[in-house]
């Protein structure tokens, strides 16, 4: 047997193959956390890429809520009035364009449109009492997307791309500004009753790394169970803490040995914010405690939607940096058939709970500096869609989806008050006046985040991406 030396020193041999995948990964996430960190953070040893961070230049919004009318509103029907669609109902369209589906003759809105504020914005009766807040809405009525398909045109709306992986917009403000409170995740998307179509893809965090991903969850669920998994059913509090007690002193002497590893003290970070969250998650997703008047602002007591709006408000005042609301599993708003029926409903368990949404931001300081988006990932068109079977028209009282021109509306966050942007032709099948694609739909909310849309960017497989790819522009019409 061969004797060792008796200065053997068994931490300097070489390493095992093991070891070295183990240190090659680890140096990796600290070269990534490293890339995320400003020059201050990095100087001080602090590890922790979820902290705030400023923006490259003067913000008007610091935090995003994004209600998303998954499925697709129809425009005509709710923000873009249509007159000459109503003179022409039941005639042959002069001009068709290809969409997913055959569309016959054009199909007048059922719903009234009036106008509201001291802009004379017009709005249809469905949102009647979004309407009331006119002169704090910036409408855009002529977006534009690529394809007339929910699952392109979703993956387009929220991650810039509608064929390739990419990260989601939540993803890069997160990347960018970090999360004011670090006990609730940073990026939270609610939709209730499961997942819409796409699912999680909606809120990838892709490439980037994997802590700015949105966390999902179901509002429907009870306070103290919304957030899976982050209730320990095992231990109580006073055990969790001594266990995380003892496992920091373990790594602190596992840290001794070794220079500074950035991937455990974000590891430690992650365990901490588990435990946190507990509490933190359980306040602020408990509605129960807010006072009878803000629950009758809201209609919580007979609208579950007036709820889930309600916990938007409380995360965001509490730090969280990107709320996305869906409105529901699958595709609600995609009215292939029976448009007054479901739009009508659809409306109905949103618009009171969107209006005292802006009302209590309002109230509270908050909408001067909180961008709400409002939209779905299309339009419809102006023509009713045919059956399958036949080509009688007068079978369906649906439309069918409508990439070439639809509305979206923003509000708070330094966008222009009672203002309307571009517009769609007089029937409302597509942009007709200042398009604005969803290239530049992005590259406006990170100007309003304080980014240069083309200097946001992130090293991946040798290029540096952005959400917006090679487009966008900036639509400084729509700013204050």
């Amino acid at each position: 047997m061969m004797k060792l030396p008796h200065d053997f020193d068994p931490t300097r041999l070489p390493q095992t193959r093991r070891q070295l995948l183990q240190n090659v990964g680890m140096g990796l996430g600290l070269t990534s956390a490293a890339a995320l960190l400003g020059d201050k953070a990095k100087a001080a040893g602090i590890i922790n890429p979820t902290a705030p961070k400023p923006p490259q230049y003067p913000a008007r919004a610091k935090r995003v809520i994004h209600l998303f009318m998954n499925g697709g509103p129809s425009h005509v029907d709710t923000f873009d009035p249509k007159p000459m669609l109503t003179k022409l109902h039941g005639k042959t369209p002069p001009v068709k364009k290809s969409t997913e589906r055959p569309t016959g003759t054009l199909f007048a809105s059922p719903f009234k449109f009036r106008k509201y504020g001291r802009c004379g914005l017009e709005v249809s009766d469905l949102f009647s009492r979004t309407a009331q807040h006119a002169d704090d809405l910036c409408v855009i009525r002529s977006m534009q997307a690529n394809v007339p398909n929910h699952e392109p045109s979703l993956m387009l709306m929220n991650c810039g791309d509608n064929i390739f992986v990419r990260p989601s917009l939540g993803s890069w403000v997160m990347y960018g500004l970090g999360t004011e409170n670090q006990n609730l995740p940073g990026f939270i998307s609610m939709c209730p009753g499961g997942y819409p179509i796409k699912q999680t893809q909606n809120w990838q965090a892709a490439f980037l790394p994997g802590v700015y991903q949105g966390t999902y969850i179901d509002p429907k669920r009870k306070a103290a169970d919304i957030i899976e998994n982050a209730k320990n059913t095992w231990t109580g509090p006073k055990d969790q803490r001594r266990q995380l007690d003892l496992l920091a002193k373990i790594n602190q002497q596992h840290a001794e040995q070794r220079a500074h590893d950035a991937a455990l003290d974000a590891r430690l970070s992650s365990f901490e914010l588990a435990y946190r969250m507990q509490v933190e998650a359980t306040d602020a997703f408990d509605i129960d405690r807010e006072p009878q008047y803000i629950h009758d602002m809201y209609g919580t007591k007979d609208n579950p939607h007036g709820r889930y709006y309600l916990m938007t408000r409380r995360l965001i005042e509490r730090g969280v940096r990107f709320v996305q609301l869906w409105h529901g599993a699958g595709q609600p708003w995609d009215s292939h058939d029976h448009l007054e029926k479901n739009h009508g409903k659809l409306a109905a368990e949103c618009d009171q709970p969107i209006a005292a949404l802006l009302t209590d931001l309002k109230q509270r300081g908050l909408l001067e500096d909180t961008l709400v988006i409002w939209g779905g990932e299309f339009g419809r068109t102006p023509a009713v869609e045919l059956p399958k079977s036949g080509s009688n028209a007068g079978t369906k009282t649906g439309r069918d989806h409508n990439h070439y021109g639809f509305s979206m509306w923003m509000a708070g966050g330094g966008v222009k008050g009672g203002h309307v942007h571009g517009a769609t032709d007089e029937l409302g099948w597509g942009a007709a006046e200042n398009p604005m694609h969803v290239h530049d739909l992005h590259a406006t909310i990170l100007h309003l985040l304080g980014f240069n849309h083309e200097e946001l960017t992130y090293r991946y497989a040798g290029r540096d991406f952005r959400l917006t790819d090679v487009h966008g522009h900036i639509t400084h019409d729509i700013v204050a």
